[in-house]
């Protein structure tokens, strides 16, 4: 019996210093950053032929949806394929030229949450890479997408 229990304790034990199972979807998160610490998400702003704009820690652009006007996002199945959410994983830092005071997150149907600006559920483009801006005003899913200044305003 105490074989068994002690058997049960090095088990539990194992399995604590082993942490939580990834999933494949966590593993394809843009902004995932693996540290030892807690995660920081910085949100930056680059200049691009629009302005200054909303850009992650990656040096990925960020993009806000109109249908979502400020509030829960209306971006799931075949629109989050193509406009990844930029998913919550820790603390938000606002970088250099952002304002910390306009950083939040909002819940998403399957309870994980979201990086807002200024009210705005933010997302990537799934066909751009670090420094491009190739999707501005396009509209798509019954929207437009566009990418968001230092005040929280879209760039129309």
């Amino acid at each position: 019996m105490k074989r068994l229990l002690a058997l049960l304790v090095l088990a539990a034990a194992v399995l604590l210093a082993a942490g939580p199972a990834s999933g494949g979807a966590e593993a394809r998160d843009p902004q995932a950053v693996d540290s030892p610490q807690m995660r920081v998400l910085t949100l930056t702003l680059r200049n691009t032929r629009y302005g200054a704009v909303l850009f992650d820690g990656k040096n990925r652009v960020l993009y806000a949806f109109t249908r979502d006007r400020r509030g829960p996002s209306r971006c799931y199945g075949a629109c989050a394929a193509a406009w990844p959410v930029y998913f919550a994983k820790g603390s938000l830092r606002a970088g250099r030229g952002v304002r910390q005071a306009l950083l939040g997150t909002v819940r998403r149907r399957d309870g994980r949450r979201q990086v807002t600006y200024n009210g705005w559920p933010l997302y990537y483009y799934a066909h751009e890479g670090p420094g491009e801006v190739k999707c501005q005003n396009v509209r798509e899913f019954g929207g437009l997408w566009l990418v968001l200044r230092a005040s929280g305003r879209p760039v129309r």
